[in-house]
């Protein structure tokens, strides 16, 4: 492979291998070490699953693809082995590391991760467990009805976990779930590709951490089960298209971009939108695949370098730049931080694909600040 996606690959599994090697041992609980705010009482309960289902969301389509180099395909079907070994724990009532499907308020958000994971890369990570395994997952999975979403982005937790049950095959998928969400978030589309979190608009990376990535996969998953939804798919897929643009414009000359907004902590999960639609072959013309692949190295390598992103043993820190707790809402714990791992969804295109091999090329900050003449953006021209 090339140095930029062997540097993307290194990366990945530096974050991700501390979550699934001892996850796949049943040890997870004993060796995470449960780093949270201080007003935060009850993250033990959730910190696990968070970190599982966050981690595999942006692994996924790597682990889809076989790869062309065969030192990177060795290190994917060890990697898949050890995803496969991780979910085992995770629903295996007799598991040290069983994890918690159904009590509490945050079960179903990270539930919704891993059922993302679980759409992005299904043969690997689904259909390849032994039996018992999926029947344990699927329960599992079942078991986050019992939670009541919140009206805001949260809604598209209990659709993409319904969506995941229909790819399963199981009849008692709730098309309701996904029908009440997709319309809710047609209603709350607020223009130039963005969506409200619930009736308001809120100026942060919702759009890219959850709203847009799980609205694509969802329809991607169901979308032709219904008419109404399948009307849907053309506008949203333009929609998140125009966002990605606007994503990359973020990235500043040096890989910096705005720190804004809650969950600043997810690092450059906030760039998932920008990734996914790289991995969907959907930029914009505007952008070529290789100056978001430059964008992107950019801000890998810019926070990578914080000499303190990791604690001692390899597991994350709280922070943007490094260590810096006090960027942690209450909601904030070591597993939620794995949402990073989403920046990564391109390992899923082939290195032969243009995204890994073409020549490169400067985004569109430089671009700008290097005096070149080039047009500006415009809002997206679309009624709601």
């Amino acid at each position: 492979m090339n140095d930029t996606r062997k540097f993307w690959v290194d990366a990945m599994l530096k974050i991700a291998s501390p979550v699934l090697e001892s996850l796949s041992r049943g040890t997870l609980r004993r060796d995470l070490p449960l780093k949270h705010h201080p007003d935060s009482l009850d993250r033990a309960d959730y910190t696990y699953l968070e970190a599982l289902g966050r981690t595999l969301t942006g692994m996924a389509p790597w682990l889809a693809q076989p790869a062309e180099d065969a030192d990177e395909e060795a290190l994917r079907q060890r990697y898949a082995d050890l995803a496969r070994g991780s979910i085992a724990h995770a629903v295996n009532p007799s598991s040290p590391d069983c994890m918690n499907f159904e009590n509490g308020y945050q079960p179903i958000v990270d539930a919704a991760f891993l059922a993302q994971a679980l759409l992005r890369a299904p043969d690997e990570l689904y259909w390849k467990l032994d039996g018992e395994t999926r029947l344990h997952l699927l329960e599992k999975l079942r078991h986050t009805r019992t939670r009541k979403p919140w009206p805001n982005n949260w809604l598209l937790f209990s659709a993409i976990i319904e969506a995941f049950l229909y790819v399963a095959g199981e009849p008692d998928w709730d098309p309701m779930r996904v029908d009440y969400a997709l319309r809710q978030h047609m209603q709350w589309y607020v223009g130039d590709g963005a969506y409200g979190d619930g009736p308001s608009f809120h100026f942060d990376y919702y759009n890219s951490f959850v709203i847009q990535p799980m609205l694509v996969d969802v329809l991607a998953a169901v979308g032709d089960v219904n008419a109404d939804w399948q009307a849907m798919k053309a506008p949203v897929q333009r929609r998140a298209a125009h966002l990605a643009t606007i994503l990359e414009h973020l990235i500043g000359c040096d890989g910096t971009y705005p720190v804004v907004g809650r969950s600043s902590c997810y690092r450059f999960g906030a760039f998932q939108l920008l990734a996914q639609t790289a991995l969907n072959d959907a930029l914009e013309p505007c952008l070529s695949p290789a100056q978001v692949r430059c964008a992107l190295t950019a801000v890998l390598r810019r926070v990578l370098t914080a000499k303190d992103m990791f604690d001692a043993r390899g597991w994350l820190n709280i922070g943007v730049y490094g260590n810096q707790p006090a960027m942690g809402e209450p909601y904030i714990s070591t597993g939620s931080l794995y949402l990073c791992c989403a920046v990564f969804l391109p390992l899923g295109l082939p290195a032969s694909a243009p995204f890994w091999h073409a020549p490169d090329e400067p985004w569109t900050a430089q671009k700008i600040w290097n005096g070149e003449n080039v047009p500006c953006e415009h809002a997206l021209d679309e009624l709601r």
